[in-house]
């Protein structure tokens, strides 16, 4: 429009300038070689802009004739990247739909004239990934992987090979070399700390949070989550060898997550050992409010080593007077009480709880205190419902139950949010993990530690976090 309207200016211009001469007539007169020239001086001018324009043109010819050479070259050369193109797009789409051979075929014409191109070696390595050519798509990918341009996507499309042939070694060195090359690959982030879960390398997979943390990959309160899982596995594991270390990294987790049980215990259990028990009264009394859990009345009952049952007693009884606990302050309470030989305050504890369905260390309880009663009918008639009775709380993560407190997911590898809470309760998807299942433990009257730690060779291979097969 603007080009428009300057050519309209131009034109304008000229019929102005020759109405002009027009109303101021006048005569050219040219004396050459003895000859008169004379015509009018619009004549003149009009002859003259001829002329230019003239001269204009035939420049322009002569250019283009020159130049027609390399504007043919020209011509070709985008002829032909434009079919290369044209087979880079449809073979990508072929490789969408997953034919091979279509996507190899286009992959080789448009390598002819886009070699340097990194689409063409996806599309080459997709194609290679559909035959099964895993050798070519190898060898792609760690020329892809030489380039800073496409350094990033090599190292990603190798890790997937890696994870393909189950070397596990060789996929944790790619996702590192990643990782390094740029702290914000989800991807890399995430497979990073997969394999440092599995391997229980609890301060690299501390390391690594931090730095999803600080790259905007994990949202804080996630990430804070997750550290104070790594820590609380790390004092399990460090509780019996080192326990300043052990406590200094239980109190840490605590800090970030003061419902995390083992992180509690570890602290709590460390601290009566030092003579703290006052100390370990305090955490238990924070964790109970939001967490409550058998475990802790277990450890706040033996806070001074060598007392009596009454003092136990006591000791569980200041606990569930500051905060109730629901089902698992009753239960801590009546066990505290039957130990103490405190019957009716017992049966008091569970009365609450036995009206409908009581789980199976209710009925269990409940049994006791009535063959501590002299009922023994009772106590049998308690014994048989307990057989029918709900499962009593275990600790599950991702659909999987287990007796023992889990770091790590037995489904997905990766850190979890170990849950305690009555099994099948979420529906018949859940299953029940072994005791003997290698995991992390808590125990309620002795030091726990990790167990069933696996070389780093032998470790299941995490699959590719966010990536899917696309590059494979």
């Amino acid at each position: 429009m603007i080009r428009l309207l300057w050519r309209f200016a131009i034109v304008v211009v000229i019929a102005i300038l020759f109405t002009w001469l027009a109303d101021h007539p006048g005569d050219v007169v040219i004396h050459w070689q003895g000859k008169e020239i004379k015509a009018q001086f619009i004549a003149a001018v009009a002859i003259l802009l001829l002329g230019i324009l003239l001269l204009l043109f035939s420049w322009n010819l002569v250019r283009k004739l020159w130049r027609s050479p390399v504007t043919a070259g020209q011509f070709l050369r985008e002829r032909k990247n434009r079919k290369a193109w044209e087979s880079l797009s449809k073979g990508i789409i072929a490789a969408g739909a997953g034919d091979g051979v279509a996507a190899g075929k286009h992959a080789a014409i448009a390598a002819n004239s886009l070699a340097d191109e990194p689409l063409v070696n996806v599309l080459a390595a997709q194609a290679a990934q559909l035959k099964g050519d895993h050798k070519a798509v190898k060898r792609i990918f760690e020329e892809m992987a030489k380039s800073p341009e496409t350094e990033a996507l090599g190292l990603r499309g190798l890790f997937a090979e890696a994870r393909h042939g189950g070397d596990v070694a060789a996929a944790k060195a790619h996702a590192e070399r990643a990782l390094k090359l740029n702290p914000r690959l989800a991807w890399a982030s995430t497979a990073v700390l997969q394999l440092q879960s599995a391997a229980r390398d609890w301060q690299g997979a501390a390391n690594t949070l931090q730095q999803q943390a600080k790259s905007g990959l994990l949202p804080s309160a996630d990430a804070n989550r997750k550290q104070a899982v790594v820590y609380a596995a790390q004092a399990l594991a460090m509780e019996d060898s080192q326990k300043a270390s052990a406590r200094d990294l239980a109190l840490r987790a605590h800090r970030l997550d003061p419902a995390l049980l083992p992180a509690t215990l570890v602290a709590a259990r460390v601290s009566i050992a030092e003579g703290y028990p006052k100390k370990a009264v305090k955490l238990i009394h924070e964790t109970w409010a939001l967490a409550p859990h058998p475990d802790l009345a277990e450890v706040i009952a033996h806070a001074k080593p060598g007392d009596g049952p009454e003092p136990r007693f006591e000791r569980v009884r200041d606990l569930v007077n500051g905060h109730a606990g629901g089902l698992e302050g009753a239960v801590a309470l009546a066990r505290a009480a039957g130990l103490a030989q405190r019957w009716d305050v017992a049966r008091k504890a569970l009365e609450p709880w036995v009206a409908d369905q009581p789980q199976t260390r209710v009925c269990a309880l409940m049994a006791d205190i009535e063959e501590a009663s002299g009922d023994k009918g009772r106590a049998r008639q308690w014994l048989s419902r307990a057989l029918r009775a709900p499962r009593d709380p275990m600790w599950v993560a991702d659909g999987v139950a287990s007796p023992r407190w889990l770091a790590i997911s037995p489904v997905t590898g990766e850190i979890t949010h170990c849950q305690w809470k009555p099994p099948f309760e979420a529906g018949a998807s859940e299953s029940i993990l072994p005791a003997a299942t290698p995991t992390v433990a808590i125990a309620t009257t002795t030091p726990v530690s990790i167990e069933g730690t696996k070389p780093l060779e032998k470790l299941p291979v995490p699959d590719d976090p966010g990536i899917g097969d696309d590059v494979r």
